[in-house]
């Protein structure tokens, strides 16, 4: 009887120590702060967002934004390319720090990651030969198209195209674009700023917005958790959009303005 008793006791103060202990601090800001540098996830191949410049160094409006950030926390800006498929294992596994990379919001990513508010455009579409008659979706059976896999085009597209087209999907958005420049696709399903520039560098192509698959702004990727980091990160895009700074990234590498960006 007295063991039990004692037992008994032992088990109730286990449990009120459990219960004093304090919960796990979110110190994602300080981790960042205390290294000096921030590793950010940004794109190298998916202009205008990011890509290689004539000096071999990154830029676009995804690298502007991603060093936008680490000025603003002080530290050094730690880049490191990501491709699409790759961007959120990137970082959960802690290889960056944040995803800033035309990452587009969805009901599945939120399961797995948490998302700033939008701080910047972006919409996919689908885009043809001018000769190519194209008014609906049903206009799509028979056709062949170029598409990232993993994106929000191949999610929208599945859920909307008829069971003859051939979807044709690509690692990467450069493979994606130069399945369709040559030819081996009839369509292309990708951003918009993306097929713009695809179709400035190879005008021979002839190629036109055909139809909307959705708009989709780009919001920046942070781990589950990390509510400092993220609180951190919203308040940086908050001031940059009512001092036009996110206006002014828009209008040089996009063309146009952010318009009404979701928070």
């Amino acid at each position: 009887m007295k063991s039990r008793f004692l037992s008994c006791v032992t088990g109730l103060l286990a449990g009120l120590v459990l219960l004093s202990a304090p919960a796990h601090a979110d110190d994602s800001l300080s981790k960042v702060l205390a290294k000096k540098s921030i590793a950010l996830g940004i794109p190298t191949d998916f202009p205008p967002y990011g890509f290689m410049g004539p000096d071999f160094k990154p830029q676009g409006l995804d690298v502007a934004v991603a060093q936008l950030i680490a000025d603003k926390l002080g530290v050094k800006a730690e880049l490191v390319p990501v491709s699409t498929p790759n961007r959120i294992p990137y970082l959960q596994t802690k290889k960056i720090d944040l995803i800033v990379s035309a990452l587009g919001k969805n009901a599945e990513r939120q399961k797995v990651i948490d998302f700033t508010i939008a701080y910047a455009p972006f919409y996919q579409a689908v885009f043809g030969p001018k000769a190519l008659t194209i008014k609906n979706f049903a206009d799509l059976g028979g056709k062949t198209i170029a598409v990232t896999r993993g994106t929000i085009q191949d999610d929208v597209l599945q859920q909307v195209a008829p069971p003859t087209l051939k979807i044709q999907r690509f690692e990467d958005d450069n493979s994606t674009v130069a399945a369709f420049v040559s030819q081996q696709t009839q369509l292309i399903a990708t951003g918009a700023a993306v097929a713009a520039l695809a179709v400035q560098k190879n005008p021979q192509i002839e190629a036109e917005y055909k139809l909307l698959l959705k708009d989709s702004p780009n919001f920046i990727g942070v781990r589950k958790g990390e509510q400092a980091l993220l609180d951190k990160v919203n308040a940086i895009i908050k001031q940059a959009k009512t001092d036009g700074t996110l206006e002014a990234y828009a209008q040089r590498w996009l063309g146009r303005g952010t318009g009404n960006l979701p928070e």
